[in-house]
Order: structure tokens, then sequence, then C-alpha cells
């Protein structure tokens, strides 16, 4: 299971209402080969696939593809406003390691 703060999912129900997404659309996560840690986070506004799970929380839903959720079982998706960032947070259980950036990760070795 994913979850999701209620502070990411009031922002995500904000971004939808932003961009005129369409019905059912919702915070595609993704994770790829990539960054400092050798696997990155990568999210967009979409629509699910059939093969696609959803996790849903106050209206909204994150999107994950079979892939990517072998990387995020367990993860907590919240929204963060600092002085020098703000976006979404995966809080990420699997990862060994984070980047500083906060959107890489080494996960852990099984």
């Amino acid at each position: 299971m994913i979850t999701l703060t209620d502070a990411a999912s009031i922002h995500l129900r904000q971004l939808l209402l932003e961009k005129s997404a369409a019905e059912g659309s919702g915070l595609r996560i993704l994770v790829e080969k990539g960054g400092c840690a050798g696997w990155q986070y990568t999210m967009k506004i979409d629509q699910a696939q059939a093969e696609d799970s959803l996790f849903s929380h106050n209206g909204v839903s994150l999107i994950v593809d079979p892939q990517s959720l072998t990387f995020l079982v367990g993860c907590r998706i919240d929204y963060v406003e600092s002085l020098n960032d703000s976006g979404f947070r995966v809080e990420n259980p699997n990862a060994e390691r984070n980047c500083g950036c906060g959107t890489s990760f080494e996960p852990k070795v099984a």
C-alpha cells in the first residue's frame, strides 16, 4: 500500500483543477533508472491504464505501474513547502539511502 498525506491530497486536488485534468486523472509516480543514487522518482498528471495500481485518498488518486510498485510498496507521499523548495516528497522505507535532492534513491538489497 502507498499512502498519501492530507497535505499531498489537497495540493494534488488543486493541481488537477489548475491543469484542467480530465476526469479520472491522478498523480502518476514512476521509478526509473537514473539520478545520483541509481534510481529516481518521476511524477506527472496522467490517466490510469489497465495494469496500473490506484491508491486513493480524499478523492484523489496515485497511479503506479507494476514495475514501479515493487520499489514503492509502503511509501508515504507528502507535500512539503519550504523556503528552498516545495513539492511532493516520497518517504520510502525501501530505500537504503536517498540523495540530497530527494528525487533519487538507492534501493535496499533484498
